[in-house]
This record gives structure tokens, C-alpha cells and sequence, in this order.
């Protein structure tokens, strides 16, 4: 209410100042025909300026709300790679027998580009697992332990906003569930194994997109983080083979 009496007084303050100097203008030129003439030619404009102002300011307040709005989602993504993501990259790839690491030996000189280009490659890239070099269990431990955090990051609203992340959380929790229904798996029958491969694999490739894209959002906006994430890099090898630095 205090809000909307503001608003009106400004706008009597700024009507009656208008009609001031419209009056002062008529007592010193006393020409109320070039006045009125001059009033209407501008009321004329007024329409296509408002259009024009509110489209500008709108596309202005969109994109700082844009900005707002991703950086609250990379800090979600930040709380999830913290939490859960790099461990759950760590269970994983000690069953990925391929060459992978040699796409992703990031350093500090890698540019947007690079990402890019790994990015590009993974697309293509053969994510094949070795199921016997996975523990099942130590796996099935770990996503129920962080079921629940798991659980809050869903509940996000942001979430909406960003299909990948929300994809990977969603092929997260398929296998969470998959492993939940199956109270032993010592002895699992060849097609529960392939089905649970197929599944780890779904989460595999999400979580490599996604870890790149986190690391771009670093290296562009937090060096000191990203200097950080790459130091600890679960694919490091001695020098890359085929993404160099430009």
C-alpha cells in the first residue's frame, strides 16, 4: 500500500511539473497553438518510446535473471559433483578398461574450446565397463548413503531449467533403484548384469558431459576452484594424446 501512495506521488509531482512549465512557457511566448502543437507531437511518440523502453529494460532484467538463475544451477551442479558426482566418477572408472583418461588429461592452459572438443569426442566415445572390476555393493552403499541428498537436489525448482543435470539425476537414481531391488548380488544372473552395465553406462556418459561443462563454469568464473578440480582429476595421465591446449 505504502508502495502505491510512492508511486502516485511521484507521478502528481511530475504531472504538475510538466503543467509548470507548459504555463511558464504560455507566459513568456504566449503561443498556446505552438504549445499544443508541440504537446501533441510528442504525445504521438510516447507510445512507440514506452514499447521501446520496456522492451529494453525487459530484455535487461531477463538477462540478469538469467545470469542469477545459472549461477544458482552451478552451484547446484558444484553441490553435486562435491557430494556425490566425483566419488560416484571414482566407483566407475575402475571398470572402464578404454582410453578415456587421454581425453580428458585437462590442465590449466585448457581453453573453452578444448572443452569443446573433448566434449565432441566423448560424444562418440565407446563407454564399455568391465563388470567384474565394479563393486557392486561398495556402489550400492554409496547412492543409498546419499539418497537422501539426492532426494533434496530433485526437489529443486531450478532443476527445471537445465535438462542435462536433471537427466543425469534421473539416470542416477534409475540405478540407485535397480541395485535397491536386488538384495544379493553376488550371484546375479548374466542378463541382471547386463542390465545393471547398460544402466552404469547411462550414468557414465551423463557424468563426463556434465563434469566438463562444471569445469568450464570453473575456468571461466572461479580459476581458484577450477585450479582446485583439475588437481584432482580422476582421468589425469602423464600428457594428454589428443586434446592440446591452445
Amino acid at each position: 500500500m505504502e508502495d502505491k501512495r510512492y508511486i502516485a506521488i511521484i507521478g502528481i509531482v511530475l504531472v504538475s511539473l510538466s503543467i509548470f512549465i507548459y504555463l511558464v512557457h504560455y507566459l513568456i511566448f504566449g503561443k498556446a497553438e505552438y504549445i499544443l502543437s508541440y504537446f501533441l507531437l510528442h504525445l504521438a511518440f510516447v507510445p512507440i518510446e514506452v514499447l521501446l523502453v520496456s522492451l529494453i529494460i525487459e530484455e535487461i532484467l531477463e538477462h540478469r535473471e538469467r545470469i542469477k538463475m545459472l549461477e544458482k544451477l552451478n552451484m547446484v551442479v558444484g553441490s553435486f559433483f562435491n557430494s556425490v558426482g566425483e566419488d560416484l566418477l571414482n566407483i566407475i572408472l575402475k571398470g572402464d578398461e578404454g582410453d578415456i583418461k587421454k581425453y580428458l588429461n585437462i590442465s590449466e592452459n585448457w581453453s573453452k574450446k578444448d572443452f569443446e572438443k573433448a566434449k565432441e569426442l566423448l560424444k562418440k566415445y565407446d563407454y564399455e565397463i568391465n563388470m567384474e572390476k565394479i563393486n557392486l555393493k561398495q556402489l550400492k552403499e554409496f547412492l543409498e548413503d546419499k539418497r537422501e541428498f539426492l532426494l533434496r537436489l530433485m526437489e529443486n525448482p531450478l532443476l527445471l531449467e537445465h535438462e542435462k543435470f536433471t537427466g543425469l539425476l534421473m539416470a542416477v537414481f534409475h540405478l540407485a533403484d535397480e541395485l535397491h531391488r536386488r538384495k544379493n548380488l553376488d550371484n546375479l544372473p548374466k542378463s541382471d548384469i547386463e542390465h545393471l552395465k547398460n544402466d552404469i553406462i547411462r550414468v557414465y556418459r551423463h557424468l563426463v558431459i556434465q563434469w566438463l561443462d562444471y569445469l568450464t563454469h570453473l575456468k571461466e568464473n572461479y580459476p581458484y576452484l577450477y585450479s582446485l578440480c583439475i588437481r584432482a582429476n580422476p582421468f589425469k595421465e602423464e600428457r594428454s594424446i589428443v586434446i592440446e591446449s591452445s
